[in-house]
């Protein structure tokens, strides 16, 4: 798939792009403040804030609304950052247009609804305006892929995909697992599209953010989003994912020093390129072998509940191994190898799964 004519401006003038701010504008002062920390910060372009803020419930802080785009304003013609707020409706569109924001984000609860998104398309008709479209908050890529046809075949060429995550059964130890590989096989659709990590939202939390950024640009992303607040312990929200710009400074010089070592120890393109489609499987073992293991306990706790005279074992292992075996068979991987596997599994489980019988030794 071809967008034909796109190239994104804002990844062609300087990578990586560092977009920072706070998750919401809550005052004036706030945005100015933390936007001044921000101006020191070498390598930050773009100022990002909260405007509208969509909430499950309706109590929660929804965003200061309309009044915030005048800070945003302010921010720009005090400290010259380029601005960027996430927009949902149409009407919101024609209000960030209408007080200069230069960039407009496309957030992942709209991104899951077609209707929404071709109303935003529509508004941006002869409209020339960078777009950065989030990933929608569940791994469909179909939805994904739709909403930037949908703002290209509006005629917005500056278009970018911001990968911040998905919501999965298990997003441990993430805010919302990054699925790489999923933003990856985007890229390879559409090979010609920049794309951003928003590493606040799949981070959660500040521990998280140096390795999900890192990781982000060891795969060739173009940019980063990291949410930025010049007191994050009095931030509306997410307050545990944000940094203050000092910090953020010193984020960006740990990736820079890191980048550099790997691009010294480079010992060839395509050998690069294999060692990090390995580390995208190692995580993806990984996050199988967490569900097995959790699914594993509750299929314990389910049979010891039903019944306290029957087998403890409520598994047919020898049916599971002979799938198994069948399978490795049609798909060439080595059965011996797969055994070898399937009984260290089986004896883990049976470790755990005697011992909440009172079985242990």
């Amino acid at each position: 798939m071809k967008l034909a004519g796109h190239e994104s401006q804002l990844a062609k003038k300087n990578r990586p792009v560092v977009i920072a701010g706070p998750c919401s504008a809550e005052s004036e002062e706030q945005m100015l403040e933390t936007a001044r920390g921000l101006k020191k910060v070498k390598g930050v372009t773009v100022f990002r804030a909260g405007i509208w803020k969509p909430r499950t419930r309706p109590g929660s802080f929804q965003g200061v609304g309309v009044i915030g785009l005048e800070w945003l304003k302010s921010v720009k013609q005090e400290t010259g950052l380029r601005t960027s707020c996430e927009v949902a409706t149409a009407g919101q569109v024609e209000l960030a247009l209408q007080q200069g924001v230069d960039i407009l984000l496309i957030g992942a609860h709209t991104t899951v609804n077609p209707f929404l998104v071709q109303e935003i398309a529509d508004a941006l008709k002869g409209v020339q305006v960078p777009v950065l479209v989030k990933n929608p908050v569940n791994p469909d890529l179909q939805l994904w892929l739709g909403a930037l046809e949908r703002l290209h075949h509006s005629g917005v060429t500056d278009l970018g995909a911001m990968h911040r995550g998905f919501s999965t059964l298990d997003n441990a130890p993430y805010r919302n697992h990054p699925k790489w590989e999923h933003a990856l096989e985007l890229r390879k659709l559409v090979p010609e599209l920049a794309m951003y990590c928003d590493a606040s939202h799949i981070a959660g939390r500040r521990s998280l953010l140096r390795p999900v950024s890192q990781r982000a640009l060891d795969l060739g992303y173009d940019g980063l989003m990291v949410e930025t607040h010049f007191n994050p312990v009095a931030a509306l929200s997410d307050a545990q994912q944000q940094i203050m710009p000092q910090e953020l400074h010193m984020l960006l010089q740990a990736l820079k020093q890191q980048n550099a070592q790997v691009e010294k120890g480079k010992q060839g393109t395509q050998l690069e390129k294999l060692r990090k489609e390995i580390e995208l499987l190692d995580d993806e073992l990984l996050a199988l072998m967490s569900r097995r293991t959790k699914v594993s306990a509750q299929l314990g706790d389910c049979s010891k509940q039903a019944t306290q005279t029957a087998s403890p074992d409520p598994v047919r292992w020898d049916l599971v191994l002979e799938n198994l075996l069948q399978q490795a068979s049609t798909a060439g991987i080595d059965q011996r190898f797969v055994e070898t596997i399937f009984q260290e599994v089986r004896s883990q489980y049976a470790r755990t799964h005697l011992y909440n019988y009172g079985m242990s030794s």
